[in-house]
């Protein structure tokens, strides 16, 4: 049919999945199991929890590999898949 969004509505969690998914994931993870007493102590524990989300924690559309080190072996691999090797 040709129908495009053009501009995605506040809270509509259908215009953007991949969004929606880790921003439930973070209130769910993080947010929602702290109470936080100072600004120092929200970034200290915000940026755990990066590091764990992208070099620890498994993701299955990256076949339960962390997104680091799926993204290390892409970049190796690409040789390979060009014809490079």
């Amino acid at each position: 049919m040709g129908a495009k969004t053009l501009y995605i509505e506040p809270g509509s969690s259908w215009e953007n999945g991949y969004v929606e998914s880790f921003n439930g994931k973070l209130r769910d993870e993080l947010l929602d199991r702290e109470t936080f007493y100072a600004l120092r102590e929200v970034r200290i524990l915000t940026e755990q929890y990066r590091h764990t989300y992208n070099q620890v924690r498994p993701h299955s559309s990256l076949d339960y590999r962390p997104p680091e080190s799926a993204a290390v072996l892409t970049v190796e691999t690409i040789p390979e898949l060009v014809g490079l090797t």
